[in-house]
């Protein structure tokens, strides 16, 4: 069992990646019903927060039925994250998270996300900034360091756990690398090996499989993992995991009926929590993914992508359903 605070963690726990414009309510709800054991809001701009800027607060809907979950942060402010800290508070998550990892020159440039990494003093003030604003556990997602010539994640971990962090979830590559090349789990490994640690450490990073997860959790030794881009349009993967950690082999796929009935289940909830319009609109970069691999699939996509009545998008469901029926996509 791993535990955070107050929260108890199954062994070597799933998460779901926080993840701007996909890890909204609909989907982590999609997440937690297969599989998923901690999920994390989309991050969050302390200075939209303490603003009362609409899209920021519309991001701290959290519900029962997905805890544990915990609420991402980010800013470059001291100030406005005790502030945003103490609201975050107020809406009750599980658990605040620190965003010390986004590469998004947007972030970067406020001195926030990863580049907080060029000044460990700094995150370090930060942290301490949140720690003060909230009774909740206080955990902190990160990189590598600022490029291969500054990797400092062995300083950032011993130092964040000095003031309280709970757990830390480092995203194996460097802020230079953004997404792109090798991550590099040997220094998660050697955070996690240091005799000093002893908060929960997660590793993040091209976990896109099973065999890839059982390699990676046998060869590096962390306390669990968090998945992220391998999840949109695919939420089945948390269980295949465990699946394959329990028995050794691989859970059935998911049919052309379960991705149907996750695409209608993901518009379904994008328009109860949205409204109707936004929930279509913003649904439709799913579809891709929902469907990848089916073969002369572009018609039906494009119905998808340009209806404007959810009547029609779920009739267009409906016909995919009754054209492929309850296969898989290789069997088309």
């Amino acid at each position: 069992m791993i535990k955070i605070g107050n929260i108890e963690l199954p062994d070597f726990p799933l998460l779901l990646a926080p993840m701007e414009d996909v890890s909204d309510p609909p989907f982590r709800r999609l997440c937690k019903l297969h599989g998923a054991d901690l999920m994390y809001t989309e991050f969050i701009s302390s200075e939209g927060l303490i603003r009362d800027a609409m899209k920021s607060k519309m991001k701290l809907d959290i519900f029962d039925y997905e805890r544990p979950v915990g609420i991402q942060i980010f800013g470059g402010d001291e100030e406005a994250m005790e502030m945003s800290s103490r609201i975050v508070d107020a809406v009750q998550p599980d658990l605040v998270d620190i965003n010390f990892g986004c590469p998004v020159k947007k972030v970067v440039c406020k001195g926030a996300g990863a580049g907080v990494l060029k000044d460990v003093d700094l995150m370090v003030r930060l942290t301490k900034a949140v720690i003060k604003g909230t009774n909740l556990p206080v955990t902190v997602k990160t990189r590598l360091g600022w490029d291969e010539n500054s990797i400092n994640i062995d300083e950032v971990a011993e130092r964040l756990q000095d003031i309280g962090v709970q757990a830390l979830t480092v995203h194996a590559r460097t802020r230079a690398q953004m997404y792109k090349g090798h991550s590099d789990w040997s220094h998660i490994a050697r955070v996690k090996n240091n005799p000093r640690i002893t908060m929960p450490i997660f590793g993040n990073g091209d976990i896109d499989s099973p065999e890839k997860a059982l390699e990676y959790k046998n060869k590096f030794g962390l306390d669990g993992m968090m998945i992220g881009r391998a999840a949109i349009g695919y939420p089945w993967i948390f269980n295949e995991i465990k699946h394959y950690f329990a028995t050794g082999e691989y859970l059935a796929k998911p049919t052309i009926h379960d991705r149907v009935e996750a695409a209608r289940n993901h518009l379904t909830w994008s328009m109860d929590w949205k409204g109707e319009r936004l929930g279509i609109v913003e649904t439709r970069r799913h579809y891709t993914n929902y469907f990848k691999g089916i073969p002369n699939f572009k018609e039906f996509r494009t119905q998808m992508v340009t209806a404007d009545d959810p009547k029609d998008v779920f009739a267009t469901f409906d016909e995919v359903e009754a054209k492929f029926g309850n296969v898989l996509i290789s069997e088309v």
